[in-house]
């Protein structure tokens, strides 16, 4: 069911990719990082909500994504969402150049397209 909280979550993932990839284009990498997992972690927490999963954990993002998986067969959204993770260690460790984070920014970019038309659930879920 789409709710207040899954609009926002939705409007919140827009403006963390626009402002990921300003970031990147201004040579600030670690909160491109951010932002870009941010992007990537609050549209996951909108399909959550939509499902009525708890979302408030890190594990918890991950068992939801483990869902949309078994709703969806597509397993790649684990492989992808594995890449958007790892954006948020560079953001505490500021281990990557402007290459590596573009190309994560890529994945976030592959992931938040897959995950748009997911926010609501099936109709039989």
């Amino acid at each position: 069911m789409v709710t207040a909280a899954v609009g926002r979550y939705s409007d919140l993932s827009d403006t963390y990719l626009q402002r990921a990839h300003a970031y990147l284009n201004d040579g600030d990498l670690t909160q491109a990082s951010e932002k870009g997992w941010g992007a990537a972690a609050v549209l996951v927490k909108a399909c959550a909500e939509a499902r009525g999963l708890h979302h408030d954990r890190h594990h918890q993002l991950w068992r939801a994504v483990n869902r949309l998986v078994d709703e969806t067969g597509d397993r790649e959204l684990q492989m992808l969402f594995s890449h958007v993770e790892s954006l948020h260690g560079n953001y505490y460790e500021d281990y990557w150049d402007t290459t590596t984070v573009a190309a994560h920014l890529q994945q976030v970019d592959a992931f938040v397209e897959k995950l748009r038309p997911l926010i609501e659930p099936p109709a039989d879920a």
